[in-house]
């Protein structure tokens, strides 16, 4: 019997670790949903012990039903015919169990039918469905657009739509991207029209649209006549219909139980959410949080898989008499990949934290000073998260093959599945060289000090002193390179150099988060032991990089393009 919750250790002891008291009471108003709904929590315990039991049906549901499933859906895969798409039945039957267990909608308000969950909370669900079915979590992880939804829109579009994904009747798609504008959003085309009778119509093409022939779409468009920019888009709600037609679903490298769709919008009845122009400024960028989230949970549950299979089969592979996890070569990999999980997992869920508190003290005043903070936050750590977590799945997976050898390279193996999963997770939903550009700004103003200095001042009882004394050196030093690339004043200087700082960044936040998480488990010195002194040097050499100051680094690069 396997749980994919129970059977993991390090996914339990954030459950029980992490300062979710604050987002928690509220998220529950401080309790006082419990006098209206009998399931609501009545504390942060009873809270939390609802959390662990509904993660615990999941992880049995994950690891007894949808992982043994997971390989025939690759194989196979969902179909479309006569402009009809269907999941495969193994698809269907893994969705119906998800429903048969009420988590549909589990970030919703209780009002609508859900179970009004944290995002954090949300998260490990999502982790533990992609390391059963990393397909699977894409259709489950759209609840995001019923989040948008429940944000932004009217209460009578709550009304209508809400309780529809809730109860799992009705499931949806995001639809950006377009054939000319991938992650350029600003120059999205499709075309949205009001009539002489007050609706909305859209007319256009959507592209690498993931479940695209979902009932419910929350789709970008540009409502402004004449306009070129982010300005002029607006966000609409429209429904499956025969004006709205499913092209063709693409082949990809991955990925492949959920379908991915060509869209072709035909004067499709539409709704507008929320107010014109707002579509990209503020309903998109919201909407980025919890899609960079969901892809990083994603991606850890991709490479949670991977790690397990590349024990388990050097466990048990014998080779001169011996299996080759005793071999040094391996088990240094090994140890690498256990380090960097854990490192990334622990971002993730520090972000998840952030952006459940910037959404709460959103909803009760926008315009506080806690509001404002936490979408700052929210803004720097959702995309270094993403870089981290899709960046580590994709070195994790490949370390699986390579512990595999050329059996990792059949398709008869789950490695190579996983290797091909992985990929596409540091491109969608922004490639990791845009996250870098949604996270600079933040780190060069500055946003994570006040958390970076609060971990600063914690005391090394029980740990090795040198550590925290590394990491703020290494916190002065990313201070000073960050004033450095400023006072430059040379744009193509700081774009180029925009990498290096966000990494510098990220290895000292995770750092001083994984030798928090070691102070509570000894078991966890070792694990923040290993990812400093091994950041250390990467640290060292990004920082070295951005203080040379180089300007001919970039001609040097176009020549090198150009050769």
């Amino acid at each position: 019997m396997s749980n994919f919750f129970t059977d993991n250790p390090d996914l339990m002891f954030t459950l029980e670790n992490l300062e979710m008291e604050e987002l928690v009471a509220l998220r529950e108003d401080h309790y006082k949903q419990a006098e209206k709904f009998d399931y609501a929590p009545e504390n942060y315990e009873d809270a939390k012990d609802n959390y662990k039991r509904v993660l615990t049906v999941i992880g049995e549901i994950t690891g007894e039903r949808i992982a043994p499933r997971s390989r025939q859906v690759d194989e196979e895969g969902p179909t479309l015919k006569d402009g009809v798409v269907k999941y495969h039945p193994l698809t269907d039957r893994n969705l119906k169990d998800l429903k048969d267990a009420g988590v549909m909608g589990v970030m919703l308000p209780r009002q609508y039918g859900g179970l009004n969950f944290p995002t954090t909370i949300y998260t490990m669900m999502t982790e533990m469905v992609a390391r059963a079915d990393a397909s699977l979590q894409n259709l489950i992880g759209l609840q995001d657009i019923a989040e948008t939804i429940c944000e932004f829109g009217s209460e009578e579009q709550r009304q209508k739509y809400l309780p529809r994904f809730a109860s799992g009747e009705a499931d949806g798609s995001m639809d950006l991207t377009e054939p000319d504008s991938g992650s350029d959003l600003q120059s999205v085309r499709l075309k949205a029209t009001q009539g002489p009778d007050g609706k909305w119509y859209l007319n256009g093409m959507k592209r690498f649209i993931t479940n695209g022939c979902a009932q419910i779409h929350l789709v970008l468009a540009r409502s402004q006549e004449g306009t070129t920019d982010g300005r002029g888009l607006s966000m609409f709600i429209c429904e499956a219909c025969p004006e709205l037609k499913v092209r063709r679903i693409e082949h990809k490298l991955g990925i492949h139980g959920v379908p991915t769709a060509e869209l072709q919008y035909n004067n499709v009845p539409a709704e507008l959410c929320g107010k014109q122009r707002f579509g990209l400024i503020k309903y998109v960028m919201s909407l980025m949080n919890g899609a960079r989230v969901a892809i990083s949970g994603q991606a850890l549950g991709i490479a949670e898989a991977s790690y397990r299979e590349a024990r388990k089969y050097a466990s048990e592979r014998v080779q001169f008499k011996q299996s080759i996890d005793k071999f040094p070569a391996i088990y240094e990999m090994l140890a690498k990949m256990k380090t960097k999980l854990t490192a990334a997992r622990t971002l993730l869920y520090e972000t998840t934290r952030a952006v459940d508190l910037r959404y709460s003290y959103n909803l009760i005043d926008e315009r506080s000073e806690k509001a404002k903070y936490y979408v700052k936050v929210a803004a720097v750590l959702t995309p270094m998260c993403k870089a981290l977590s899709t960046e580590i799945a994709n070195q994790i997976a490949y370390d699986c093959i390579q512990i595999h050898g050329g059996t990792g390279y059949m398709h008869d193996f789950d490695a190579e599945r996983y290797y091909r999963d992985a990929r596409i997770t540091n491109i969608y939903e922004g490639t990791t060289q845009l996250q870098v550009v949604a996270a600079i700004g933040g780190i060069m103003q500055r946003v994570l000090d006040p958390m970076i200095g609060e971990l600063l001042k914690m005391s090394c009882d029980g740990l090795d002193c040198r550590l925290l004394k590394m990491l703020e050196e290494m916190h002065e030093k990313q201070v000073e390179a960050v004033k450095y690339v400023a006072e430059k004043k040379d744009s193509a200087y700081h774009d180029l150099r925009a990498r290096n700082l966000v990494e510098n960044e990220t290895i000292v936040l995770v750092g001083l988060l994984m030798l928090r998480d070691a102070k509570k488990d000894p078991k966890r010195v070792p694990l923040a032991e290993r990812y400093i002194l091994d950041a250390a040097h990467d640290f060292e050499r990004n920082y070295q990089i951005v203080m040379s100051g180089d300007l001919s680094t970039i001609d040097r690069h176009r020549d090198v393009i150009d050769y």
